[in-house]
């Protein structure tokens, strides 16, 4: 591996002096961590013995590594962040950062082939998607693809890379992007469209002529199927989509897998309307707009008539979910890439703002169109309150309708917010348990509710008995030899 080339530790270096940093946090992912040792030795040399940089490499994030870890790099008061690997581009709220994408390994000539041969039986536009990785091949396999093409009729629409460079976001509800980036962002395509619609999805955007929708195009991605391109085909899943594995050197036109993940959260949607409880999961620290949006989130819960709950916790897994079993569902507050949890092995579904949004609000329809970035949802108006009574609910899972009541009351002064509280404990209190050896949640609205109304069989207390029952005088001295015990001397 060419270091200097991978790590762009000259551009980097230049970033650093440039704005005179004198400590730098140096973000690595786990799979390039062992580069870390070789990656400071390199950058102290490019900005020579008289500069006394602080450069600190930071082995585990908070929370996705695909962020800018900013609690991490306050930790150690640094001045900006050096990301490295896969990121997701997302405005950071405090630090600066410089993303270094690295340089993943693809075959120019076998992926114009591939693609060419393709793009023969095609009659539609195409719209050319990649991993940030393999974002410095993209001007050859354009070049490749025209030459290997020239008689084709064939619209082709590259996306460019937004920028390198991340400065804090001041304004948190605007959602176009980055703002404020050093230098200006080569384009490497020739977009035919000066005056258009623009799209910008995980740190890419490109523009289509006017008029034109993104349904329309060919859509194809060059990386692996990972969490970037699951962002893709959620957010564009009504767009034909293939998919070439420069890994794997072959070309993937069915995706119907990663389509089917629509139906989970379809699913997952509807069961979030049934809960009662809703757990706040903070997955994010650092991009800009996470506490906007967890407050939007509060609100849009606490109108639907349902309790929320706020966790810190960093990274979800389903032992530190188990610990909220009053929760019926978590609203994951993350980043796009991060967004999807895998919550078939948790107790309670993992959903996304988005999917809250037409959980909890009432007469929403699910138009098929999908939001992954928060912040593209702060914009959008929250729930309006309740002005007229709301009539039953069709619940699709439990088969019937159901009425969802309000937690609060519009009750004034201490009295009665104590007396709505007597109220509600008292109910608590009557839910009896059907099965002894199960965990009941009966109709609690509160965690103070769920609690109370739990049960622990273990001690039998023996009520009926009017004596106390006669103490035992337990085992005295050492574990290795108690005072009862005989010894081996005795034995013989």
């Amino acid at each position: 591996m060419d270091l200097e080339s991978n790590f762009e530790i000259r551009r980097t270096a230049e970033f650093i002096l440039s704005r005179n940093f004198t400590r730098v946090a140096l973000q690595f992912p786990d799979d390039m961590l062992k580069y870390s040792t070789n990656v400071v030795t390199s950058l102290r040399n490019e900005l020579g013995s008289g500069n006394k940089v602080g450069l600190f490499v930071m082995a585990d994030t908070t929370f996705g590594s695909c962020c800018v870890d900013e609690v991490g790099a306050s930790h150690i008061d640094a001045d900006c962040v050096i990301h490295y690997g896969q990121t997701c581009l997302s405005p950071t709220s405090t630090l600066p950062a410089f993303c270094v994408f690295g340089k993943a390994s693809i075959s120019i000539s076998h992926c114009v082939e591939k693609l060419s041969s393709y793009f023969w039986t095609n009659d539609k536009p195409i719209v050319v998607l990649y991993g940030l990785e393999y974002a410095h091949a993209i001007s050859r396999i354009k070049e490749a693809l025209v030459e290997a093409m020239p008689k084709a009729k064939v619209e082709l629409y590259f996306a460019d890379v937004m920028c390198s460079i991340i400065n804090p976001l001041e304004d948190h509800r605007k959602s176009d992007g980055l703002l404020g980036c050093l230098g200006s962002c080569t384009s490497n395509n020739s977009l035919r469209a000066t005056t258009g619609i623009r799209y910008s999805l995980g740190g890419l955007i490109w523009d289509l002529p006017e008029g034109q929708r993104m349904e329309d195009y060919l859509l194809l991605w060059i990386g692996p199927d990972n969490s970037a391109f699951s962002n893709v085909v959620l957010t564009f899943n009504g767009c034909e989509i293939v998919r070439y594995d420069a890994t794997e050197d072959r070309l993937v036109t069915d995706v119907s897998q990663q389509k089917r993940i629509l139906k989970r959260r379809y699913y997952l949607v509807e069961r979030a309307k049934d809960a009662n409880m809703v757990g706040i999961l903070v997955g994010t620290l650092g991009v800009a707009g996470y506490l906007h949006m967890i407050h939007q989130m509060k609100e849009l819960i606490t109108v639907a008539g349902k309790k929320a709950y706020t966790l810190v916790m960093g990274r979800p897994n389903p032992a530190k979910l188990a610990n909220f079993p009053e929760c019926d569902v978590f609203v994951y507050v993350s980043c796009a890439q991060t967004a999807l949890l895998d919550s078939k092995e948790f107790l309670a579904p993992v959903i996304t703002p988005f999917e809250a949004m037409l959980a909890f609000s009432r007469g929403s329809q699910w138009t098929g169109a999908y939001v992954m970035e928060f912040r593209d949802l702060i914009n959008s108006s929250p729930l309006e309150a309740r002005k007229q009574p709301e009539e039953a609910r069709f619940s699709f899972l439990k088969g019937g309708y159901v009425e969802d009541v309000e937690l609060q009351e519009n009750g004034d002064g201490e009295n009665e917010v104590s007396l709505a509280l007597a109220n509600s404990t008292e109910k608590a209190l009557q839910l009896h348990d059907r099965d002894a050896d199960s965990l009941v949640k009966g109709i609690a609205k509160s965690g103070a509710e769920f609690f109370i109304t739990r049960s622990y069989h273990g001690l039998e207390m023996h009520a009926n008995s009017a004596l106390p029952e006669p103490y035992l005088i337990g085992r005295s001295g050492k574990a290795s030899g108690y005072k009862d015990e005989k010894t081996e001397n005795e034995t013989c």
